[in-house]
């Protein structure tokens, strides 16, 4: 953490506030991890004139990424098993890989090579949700970013617990283990509700509130899921979770890509935050997210890329894109999710369904010092109008050069700063020969 003050010039600084400024030749001052400062690139030099000062001024700079879904422990199963239906590519692929190769060491090293994918792709915090929680927790320590790592729950055995029991016991003290780390943060995780009984969600939500954590749940991912519901019990998953008084702001609603009339008037009395994969939706043909709907309820809506076994990559500039463009196909509407919309998707509202708002998610005096930047003088962002929609419909992650988490830089003109590239891809060699043989 630097004590001294930095600043960082910019051509525009998008703070991704609530009324999203662009502020041209700004600059942010930095010190003690936090921003200090936002003002005038010409007033900075005179206000703090003992700074350490860096220049961007073919840059935007903006918040760093929240990926509000991840599965980082399968990175070594990218490609895997493409093009098949969610419950085949569960079933009978991705399940049996997971039951063959996941442990300890398979999990904390496909978590350090995620993790350099995200923060070359511009992502400073992520919300997980698997296996092997200390692995992943280490992972993100030695990298730097920012990790919340989800006490998952199913109701089956797999290599890291037997019996429900022990997912709760091992997950909560997880929880009491990396209290004191300021970048790693505990939530539930309860896969599904058909992997997850309703007795063991309601012994979660006393848990959650009893340490007053988060909630990540898979909900209404695909028609095969409601199908199912309805067979077994006469009810769509949402009803079944709002009678036994699941659904809350606490919760975060992954997926949600079949919704009726019913869900939805559910949904706008229990606000439950929602997580947005289209990538992975529209690879698995699971459905679409009804954005525009659920934002007409009022409820928050973030963005995830999902793991890249069905994504296939961990890029929030590509998913902000997908997001933008497969609302407006989806709803005959070109204005359903526009470029502004998106980005706060992936910042701001991110932060907000993890429940971190007050120190993350925009440009902010006061907020940690996370934040990127994206070099827009290149060929496939010329010329510029609006920095904004560049950013979503023009930019790729490639022009991401830099990044900061509570004001160290951990990408440098893009080189990562506190993980070996060289090692990394001699890892996934290792683990791609072992698994495929």
């Amino acid at each position: 953490m630097q004590s001294q003050e930095q600043i960082i010039h910019a051509k525009w600084l998008i703070t991704c506030e609530e009324d999203n400024k662009i502020l041209e030749n700004h600059a942010l001052v930095l010190k003690n991890g936090k921003i200090h400062a936002v003002l005038p690139s010409k007033n900075a030099s005179i206000q703090y004139p003992s700074a350490t000062t860096s220049h961007y001024s073919q840059h935007a700079i903006v918040p760093g990424f929240i990926n509000s879904h991840t599965h980082i422990g399968m990175n070594f199963f990218r490609g895997l098993a493409d093009d098949l239906t969610l419950m085949d590519w569960l079933n009978n692929h991705i399940w049996p890989a997971e039951k063959q190769w996941v442990q300890q060491d398979f999990v904390h090293d496909a978590s350090l090579f995620a993790m350099a994918e995200m923060l070359r792709s511009g992502t400073t915090c992520f919300n997980d949700m698997y296996f092997f929680l200390d692995a992943t927790a280490q992972a993100a320590l030695t990298a730097g970013i920012r990790a919340h790592i989800g006490i998952t729950v199913i109701d089956f055995p797999t290599a890291w617990a037997s019996t429900t029991q022990e997912y709760l016991e091992k997950g909560l003290a997880f929880h009491e283990a990396y209290k004191k780390y300021d970048n790693i943060t505990a939530t539930f995780a309860p896969h599904a509700i058909y992997t997850v009984s309703e007795k063991t969600l309601s012994t979660i939500k006393e848990l959650a509130d009893q340490h007053q954590l988060k909630i990540n749940m898979h909900i209404q991912e695909s028609r095969d899921e409601i199908e199912q519901s309805l067979a077994q019990t006469k009810k769509r998953p949402i009803r079944r979770l709002h009678d036994i008084g699941f659904l809350s702001p606490q919760v975060i609603a992954i997926h949600m890509t079949q919704i009726d009339d019913e869900d939805l008037t559910i949904l706008q009395h229990t606000q439950p935050h929602i997580v947005h994969c289209p990538e992975s939706n529209m690879k698995l043909a699971s459905g679409a997210c009804p954005v525009m709907q659920l934002q007409a309820a009022g409820l928050n809506i973030a963005l995830g890329t999902d793991s890249v076994a069905s994504n296939n990559n961990l890029d929030m500039i590509g998913e902000m894109r997908s997001a933008a463009l497969l609302a407006k196909l989806q709803s005959g509407n070109p204005k359903a999710v526009d470029a502004e919309q998106a980005l706060k998707m992936a910042t701001l509202q991110g932060a907000k369904a993890l429940g971190i708002e007050q120190m993350f998610g925009s440009l902010t005096v006061g907020k940690a010092a996370d934040f990127i930047a994206i070099d827009l003088a290149q060929i496939e962002t010329q010329p510029l109008y609006h920095p904004i929609s560049q950013i979503v419909y023009a930019a790729s992650r490639h022009q991401i050069t830099d990044v900061w988490v509570a004001g160290k830089q951990l990408l440098k003109n893009r080189q990562l700063t506190t993980l070996d590239e060289t090692e990394l891809l001699n890892k996934a060699h290792f683990w791609r020969e072992k698994i495929k043989n």
